[in-house]
């Protein structure tokens, strides 16, 4: 039995692996490294880049699926940006409309992550199983859902 997309992202999640490469393995196909070079290349996106707690790291492993899969090479048309650009963009646009932001501080209710104060508010308010989980679910199922051909 194949693991669909999202139990592939679960299961490296689960591992405890970031958001960021959680999406990402679950795309692996799409790196023509697969499956360690997306988990090394999403590594600095977990967090909200870094673990600034900006852009939700979930999400952020979405863009760089989406780079992968659409984005410019070197060889390729200007429109290819700007294509890739589009998709990014009904990414953010879905994900915002569903949780009213895509910064991660907002979508932890201000939890400080970088503190131990922080970390153990995390774990009590139980994000990482709930929300975590949620977000990348639904940036997987987004992002699966605009692949072509």
């Amino acid at each position: 039995m194949s693991l669909t997309r999202i139990d592939a992202a679960m299961e490296l999640f689960r591992r405890d692996f970031n958001c960021a490469q959680a999406v990402a393995v679950a795309f692996a196909d799409v790196f023509p490294g697969g499956a360690e070079e997306a988990v090394r290349l999403a590594c600095g996106f977990g967090g909200g880049l870094g673990r600034a707690q900006e852009t939700c790291g979930a999400v952020a492993g979405g863009v760089l699926v989406l780079g992968a899969r659409h984005g410019r090479g070197l060889d390729d048309p200007k429109s290819r940006t700007e294509e890739t650009y589009a998709c990014v963009r009904c990414l953010l646009s879905s994900f915002v409309g569903h949780h009213g932001s895509c910064r991660c501080r907002d979508l932890l209710d201000g939890c400080d992550i970088n503190t131990e104060v922080g970390q153990l508010a995390y774990r009590a308010a139980g994000y990482r199983a709930g929300r975590c989980e949620e977000f990348i679910r639904e940036v997987v199922a987004a992002v699966e859902a605009m692949e072509v051909g």
